[in-house]
C-alpha cells in the first residue's frame, strides 16, 4: 500500500530484519501495525500508505507481462498505463492471456479480491483447437484432477454457434488454470481473454487501453468483499 514492493517480497524484507515497527527490528510476519500511529521503516527509511487510492481497468494485450517490473527486459502492463500513484495488478493474466486487468494502490482491496475465501467469479472466453465436446461439460462443472489438485466446481458454456469458442466460469486463481483444465481434457487453448472479474465488464475499450473505475463500479468491487 506503500508503493514499496509486492506481498511477496515484503515477506522477504521482513525476514530478512530489514523492518522495523516504531524503532523495534520485526521479523514476524503476523506482527500487526496501525498505520496511523506506528511508525514503520525500511532499511531506515520511513514509509507510510498512499492517501488516495486510485482504481484502473486495463484491457491487456498478449505479449504483455502481468508485473510492475520484469528482469528480462519484456514490456509490462506498467508501461500501459499512466498514473502518477503506485498502482500494481490484481492477480495476473498470463504473457499470452489478454482482457480485464484491474490495477490499484488499494491493498486491502486488491488482496481480499484474490483470496480464495471471497470467491470472486472470473468470466473468459476460450478458443480451442477443436471443438468442444457437450461430454466434458460434466467434467469442467465437477472439477478437474490437476497436479496440484481437483479445480473447483466451474460454469461452461459455448457463447458463439462455433463450438470451439466456449465462455468459463471460475472463481479460483491458480497459475494459468484454465489452460491446464483444458489440457487435461485433451484441447489446446489458441486463445484467452478474461471479459468479467467480479461485478466488472470489459466493454467498449480497446485493447491496450485503461480507464478510471467510476464510483458505482468502486462500490460494488468493495461490496463484493464486504469492504466500505
Amino acid at each position: 500500500m506503500s508503493g514499496v514492493t509486492s506481498r511477496r517480497k515484503a515477506e522477504e524484507l521482513i525476514v530478512a530484519g530489514r523492518v522495523s515497527v516504531n524503532g523495534r527490528r520485526i521479523s514476524d510476519l503476523a506482527t500487526q501495525v496501525d498505520p496511523q500511529k506506528d511508525v514503520v521503516r525500511i532499511d531506515q527509511k520511513r514509509i507510510e500508505p498512499e492517501s488516495k487510492k486510485e482504481y484502473v481497468l486495463l484491457n491487456k494485450p498478449k505479449g504483455v507481462v502481468t508485473t510492475t517490473r520484469d528482469e528480462r527486459g519484456r514490456k509490462t502492463v506498467m508501461d500501459l498505463v499512466k498514473s502518477k500513484s503506485s498502482i500494481f495488478p490484481v492477480g495476473r493474466l498470463d504473457l499470452n492471456s489478454e482482457g480485464l486487468l484491474l490495477l490499484t494502490n488499494d491493498g486491502e482491496l486488491a488482496h481480499r479480491l484474490m483470496h480464495p475465501g471471497y470467491k470472486i467469479t472470473k468470466v473468459y472466453r476460450v478458443m480451442l483447437d477443436k471443438s468442444f465436446k457437450e461430454a466434458d461439460f460434466e467434467p469442467l462443472s465437477r472439477g478437474v484432477k490437476l497436479d496440484d489438485g481437483v479445480t473447483a466446481p466451474c460454469k461452461v458454456r459455448y457463447y458463439t454457434s462455433q463450438l470451439s469458442r466456449v465462455e468459463i466460469i471460475i472463481h479460483q486463481g491458480r497459475n494459468r488454470q484454465v489452460r491446464r483444465m483444458f489440457e487435461a481434457l485433451g484441447y489446446r487453448v489458441r486463445s484467452l481473454k478474461r471479459v468479467e472479474y467480479g461485478p466488472l465488464m470489459l466493454r467498449g475499450l480497446d485493447r491496450g487501453k485503461y480507464r478510471r473505475l467510476n464510483p458505482l463500479e468502486i462500490m460494488l468491487l468493495k461490496k463484493a468483499v464486504n469492504l466500505r
